[in-house]
């Protein structure tokens, strides 16, 4: 059986085909454009595969996941340009005539976790993800079901405490200055220092900074929904980095409650090279095949 993956980033899309087992048997990507011109290339990729059965979109957002909304199946008010308000999964309809699932990127990681987590044999029934990248965004699962009934989570836009070093950066986000993915998001880097994240060496205090208000929104999804694990992938995260966030987790937490050993609790994704949400696609899309 094949299903299709779209991970639909905003500086890039990842289209795959894969089996029910998970395992990518084709992968393209490209620029993240025009809607028309990303859609279309979308489309053709996907056109090669005649016995495709059904496609799962992971993609930025905001998105409308509401069924009963006229506007399902759209990215809605997104900061990048040219975005707002198209209907991605109607475009897609057009052409495909199979069973196709709908949820945000952190989302499509997040279920790509969880599977994994199943495959290694964990125990767990529960699990949050966040991506620091170009973006911050999060995605909780629990016994199975994603969080979220009005809409889907944004753990990349709440607020937090300012480290007391860093009280004169304003934040880049467009909507709130300071919350979380105005102060930790890959482009901050070049907003405090002016040099790339992967040109600022992990001795450099900026790393602190991040480690805390990343340890903050950790702290924040401990205590509202306290999940099995949180793992914590994308671009800036590297697991020296998660160091240095365990070690302010624990000053936070002040072992008010018990999430056993932080070394096992906040980790690197299971699925290498970010890609854990193409396996969520995979399975999200068996899922809505299955219905």
């Amino acid at each position: 059986m094949l299903l299709g993956s779209i991970e639909a980033g905003g500086t890039k899309f990842v289209c795959a085909v894969g089996n029910e087992d998970y395992r990518i048997l084709d992968k393209t990507k490209f620029p993240t454009t025009t809607p028309e011109e990303t859609l279309q290339k979308t489309v053709d990729y996907f056109k090669q595969f005649k016995d495709l059965k059904a496609i799962s979109i992971a993609s930025f957002g905001p998105i409308e996941i509401r069924k009963n909304s006229p506007k399902y199946g759209y990215i809605t008010n997104t900061p990048k340009p040219h975005w707002k308000n198209v209907d991605f999964v109607g475009r897609l309809k057009q052409d495909f005539d199979i069973p196709i699932a709908w949820t945000t990127d952190v989302n499509g990681s997040a279920y790509g976790e969880y599977v994994m987590a199943t495959l290694f044999n964990e125990k767990i029934n529960s699990l949050v993800y966040y991506t620091i990248g170009t973006g911050v965004g999060a995605g909780a699962i629990i016994d199975g079901n994603f969080v979220g009934d009005l809409g889907h989570p944004e753990m990349g836009h709440v607020r937090l405490k300012r480290h007391p070093d860093d009280l004169n950066f304003k934040g880049i986000c467009p909507f709130h200055g300071d919350c979380l993915e105005g102060l930790v998001s890959g482009p901050t880097f070049e907003a405090r220092t002016g040099k790339k994240g992967q040109d600022v060496p992990l001795t450099d205090h900026v790393w602190d900074i991040m480690a805390y208000y990343v340890a903050q929104a950790a702290l924040q999804v401990t205590l509202i929904l306290r999940p099995a694990k949180i793992v914590f992938g994308g671009g800036v995260v590297s697991e020296a980095f998660l160091k240095k966030v365990r070690s302010q987790f624990k000053d936070l937490l002040n072992d008010y409650v018990d999430v056993g050993d932080v070394d096992k609790y906040i980790v690197m994704p299971l699925v290498k090279d970010n890609g854990s949400a193409t396996v969520g696609d995979f399975a999200l899309a068996l899922k809505e095949y299955n219905k």
